[in-house]
């Protein structure tokens, strides 16, 4: 006589066997599969893109420390400046000097 347990752990195996081959052969899980797998490959474009954005940043950061050391104003040194002198300090103009006129005198 067959055990009773037995025999219905195997109509279940052969129950799973026959749902799996139906699974596998199905056009669906063949678009699933590929649908996956071309989601692995878009993956794998994405980390090589993002990995190059680490570079990326590090010479924007460079950059934008180079451009904020030009934008800083100089330290222009200090000039003196000479101090003209004041209107009422300033020597008065020359007094005008009769011309010498070129005829002789009598």
């Amino acid at each position: 006589m067959t055990n009773p347990k037995q025999d219905i752990l195997s109509r279940l195996a052969d129950k799973g066997e026959g749902a799996l081959s139906r699974v596998a052969g199905s056009q669906t899980t063949a678009r699933v599969v590929e649908s996956v797998t071309g989601l692995r490959e878009r993956m794998d474009d994405v980390q090589k893109k993002v990995r190059g954005l680490d570079e990326l940043e590090k010479r924007v950061a460079a950059l934008e420390k180079q451009l904020a050391e030009l934008q800083k104003p100089e330290a222009k040194p200090k000039t003196t400046r000479t101090r003209s002198a004041s209107p009422s300090a300033r020597k008065p103009p020359p007094t005008t000097r009769k011309k010498a006129s070129t005829e002789p005198e009598p």
